[in-house]
């Protein structure tokens, strides 16, 4: 099989071997090469010592020479070049306690996570596949490399990665490797909170973000997010709803885009309702505060996780108000914008939206008519430029103080007042007309 490879890479290659060495592209820039997508990164394994690289290429980095990693640099792109290495005992569940290097490309593909992961190509020589990587591509199935439980145990990150994915390509993890991910669940203890982040977030984006299923019958989620098991513990007796929370939350995935607030939003909209759940006579639950009580445990997770203070700030809000549903009225709309704010309003909808797409078809179409009537009401307002803040009034603080209104609590009051009115009615935003209103009121 011919792959395409981009020219830099080629350089490098010929580079390498032209003064005696082996060089190959290696690892998932082949994997989805096959599979006919564009690497995002390329990256080669060579027989040559890192201090052999660096004296074969004008413009290098020293990435990881401890692990025989150097970064070439190619114009303003930069490729890491490895060298052949087997890793010695994984102390910390994370990291090999040291490396060596080999003369093998065997011994060094062997010591990669996944079949369809550890391939590598030349030009020349094709595709070197010890491990049946592109048999498992055909027939999309994940495996690891040779013993599933010693690939878990040496890098322990390797049980996301494994879920991550299965996600990303939509394939089936082969029974053995599902069962390792199982047993040593235990050991994603040693995996920082910002690597868990990472491949969650990969996960969540990916075409399968229900895959997050595969994490939770594993036994995984205890470990990074048990949250979900409550939500999947969580039963839902109520004719708006099919299934658990947990269901409806999977199912809610798939119905935004691949866009990681929105994913994220989805994953933990309902987070709150294992917590206010009651029953009443009639068998019947109830959720009352749950985006409220949500709003707050979603913010925890994500600290916990170390996601960042404008992820966590939209995502709250996202979960604060999914549940917020104004009428399709143009006075409840603006209303609606300036609670939820404008930049977040349309979001919002668009979680409305997945959300009653992920519930029972009970009173469906009535959800969805009036999410489209408010989204119609949303687009004529926002094309109006109508105001629905107070940065949005035609007058300032400073317009008020030259009317001699003394600067302070007062002078705030009077820019809410103004915002209330205008809120009711948009055609009165003009900076003549508020300031009359303040005078002849005498707010």
């Amino acid at each position: 099989m011919k792959l395409e490879i981009p020219e830099f890479v080629e350089s490098i290659l010929h580079t390498i071997e032209s003064h005696g060495y082996e060089a190959y592209a290696v690892g998932g820039c082949v994997r989805d090469a096959i599979l006919g997508r564009v690497p995002n990164d390329w990256d080669i394994t060579t027989s040559a010592k890192p201090e052999e690289i660096k004296a074969l290429f004008r413009r290098t980095i020293d990435t990881g020479l401890m692990h025989g990693t150097v970064t070439v640099m190619m114009g303003k792109e930069g490729f890491e070049v490895t060298t052949y290495r087997v890793d010695g005992e994984y102390e910390d569940g994370r990291h090999p306690k040291e490396v060596t290097f080999t003369a093998s490309l065997e011994e060094d593909l062997q010591r990669r996570d996944f079949t369809i992961n550890a391939m590598a190509y030349h030009p020349e020589r094709g595709i070197m596949d010890p491990f049946g990587g592109q048999q498992d591509l055909q027939r999309k199935i994940l495996r690891c490399v040779g013993n599933p439980t010693e690939r878990f145990t040496e890098d322990a990150l390797r049980i996301l990665r494994a879920v991550r994915f299965s996600a990303q390509l939509g394939f089936t993890i082969e029974e053995g490797t599902r069962e390792a991910l199982r047993i040593l669940a235990p050991n994603l203890k040693h995996v920082s909170a910002e690597r868990i982040q990472t491949e969650l977030v990969k996960l969540l984006v990916s075409p399968h973000p229900d895959y997050i299923r595969i994490a939770y019958e594993a036994e995984l989620t205890p470990y990074f997010l048990p949250e979900l098991d409550a939500m999947m513990h969580t039963p839902q007796n109520t004719p708006h709803h099919w299934g658990s929370v947990g269901e409806h939350t999977l199912q809610s995935l798939g119905n935004v885009p691949p866009d990681k607030v929105l994913r994220l939003t989805m994953l933990l909209h309902d987070c709150g309702k294992p917590l206010v759940r009651t029953t009443d006579e009639n068998g019947r639950d109830h959720f009352l505060r749950h985006p409220e009580a949500g709003e707050a445990l979603a913010g925890r997770i994500l600290r916990r996780l170390k996601f960042d203070n404008d992820t966590i700030s939209k995502v709250k809000t996202l979960v604060k108000w999914h549940d917020y549903r104004p009428m399709p009225d143009e006075r409840a709309v603006r209303r609606a914008m300036n609670r939820i704010g404008r930049e977040m309003f349309p979001l919002c909808l668009q979680v409305q939206r997945a959300d009653v797409l992920a519930q029972s078809s009970y009173e469906r179409e009535q959800k969805l008519e009036r999410i489209q009537r408010v989204e119609a009401l949303y687009e004529q307002i926002e094309e109006q430029g109508q105001c629905i803040s107070i940065r949005d009034l035609a007058v300032t603080g400073k317009d008020l103080i030259a009317l001699g209104i003394a600067p302070g609590p007062h002078l705030g009051a009077i820019l809410e007042a103004l915002l209330e009115d205008v809120l009711e009615n948009p055609e009165h935003n003009q900076k003549e007309l508020l300031l009359k209103i303040v005078q002849e009121k005498g707010l």
